[in-house]
């Protein structure tokens, strides 16, 4: 491990060279990739500082105990001594976090797409409720939700909804929300006071950047339209709307939340090519399918990942049994504890897979 630490410090340092080199300096790709690799380190490097630096105290320290001291400060010695050597197993475990291989999606901006599934109105009205979580989770984060294109039922709530969340670091988070979400709750239309179970599904896809996903404008085709509502009913009577068609894939983007056609081109553009991203990614890595289905959070979007239960005020995660008494705080958008657990479950996981 230290080996490689001392291999990434170095990389750092050379980094720092690099990027005040006035032929990086002037290549604006190479100073993006470099100051990028940078930042991707930096914690790591900072760490492992901190760690030798904190190991030299404790060499040092220990190496006085040898000498001949009065009993006060023999004392004295010892307390530092101990105090030192309790601090170097949490930040060598940090370590070995900080070296496990990152995703290269995490840092970007997501865009998450949620659909009622099974259960009708009530399907619609909690993918609202998922959508208001989410929303709120973002914004304690100090990220920003945006509306892309939605698809609101009479009754409230959505049919579909698709919104970004721009942050750094977004996707390293949201991407444990990918799969489908069952609720079981008494809809306000049932006299009976029966609980009914109804299921939205979630999409989670990292934003992809012009230079990762190619697309040729001779394979978009672009259709425009009148804004619609609920129901249906025309809401603008302009062509505003624009359905964007990806021929090669089929894949197909719409985008009606804009007054203004120019607008809503450019936030389906965002969405059309996220979704190549991902069908793309899918597709390298289908040859590690196996992993990928052991590995937390990447289950596809038809696998049960979550339990929301009204009347126990229960939410469960089934990936890692999980159950927590918390469901209005986490419906608030206080999915921390959750996300948090996720994560250390696939830290885990990737350790155990390092050791084999």
């Amino acid at each position: 491990m230290f080996d490689r630490l001392e291999a990434v410090e170095d990389r750092y340092e050379r980094l720092n060279e690099l990027l005040m080199d006035p032929a990086v300096i002037s290549d604006t790709n190479k100073l993006r990739d470099y100051s990028k690799e940078q930042s991707d380190i930096q914690e790591t490097v900072q760490t492992y500082r901190e760690y030798k630096e904190i190991k030299k105290q404790y060499e040092d320290a220990k190496a006085m105990l040898q000498e001949d001291l009065d009993d006060e400060m023999h004392e004295m010695v010892k307390m530092e001594v101990d105090e030192l050597s309790a601090q170097l197993p949490a930040i060598e475990e940090k370590l070995k976090v900080l070296l496990l291989p990152k995703d290269p999606n995490d840092d970007k901006n997501v865009i998450i797409e949620i659909r009622g599934a099974a259960g009708g109105d009530e399907a619609a009205l909690f993918a609202g409720d998922l959508y208001r979580m989410y929303s709120r989770f973002a914004e304690a984060q100090g990220w920003k939700p945006e509306v892309i294109e939605a698809s609101p039922t009479d009754i409230g709530g959505y049919k579909e909804i698709i919104f970004m969340i721009n942050g750094k670091g977004a996707y390293s988070k949201m991407k444990y929300e990918n799969g489908a979400h069952r609720v079981q709750r008494v809809p306000t239309t049932e006299s009976g006071g029966r609980i009914h179970t109804s299921t939205a599904t979630v999409a989670v896809l990292p934003e992809a950047e012009e230079v990762e996903v190619e697309i040729h404008d001779k394979d978009i085709r672009v259709d425009t339209f009148a804004s619609s509502g609920p129901g249906g009913q025309s809401v603008n009577t302009t062509m505003s709307a624009v359905r964007l068609t990806h021929l090669p894939t089929g894949i197909v983007v719409s985008c009606q939340d804009e007054k203004s056609q120019i607008k809503n081109k450019e936030k389906a553009m965002k969405v059309l090519r996220a979704r190549i991203y991902d069908k793309f990614q899918k597709e390298a890595e289908a040859e590690y399918a196996q992993n990928r289905k052991s590995a937390v959070g990447t289950g596809d979007r038809s696998e049960r990942i979550r339990t929301y239960n009204f009347p126990q005020s229960r939410v469960t995660d089934h990936r890692i049994g999980l159950t927590l008494q918390k469901l209005e705080q986490i419906l608030e958008g206080k999915l921390d504890e959750i996300i948090d657990a996720l994560i250390v479950e696939e830290q885990s996981r990737m350790m155990e897979e390092t050791k084999n």
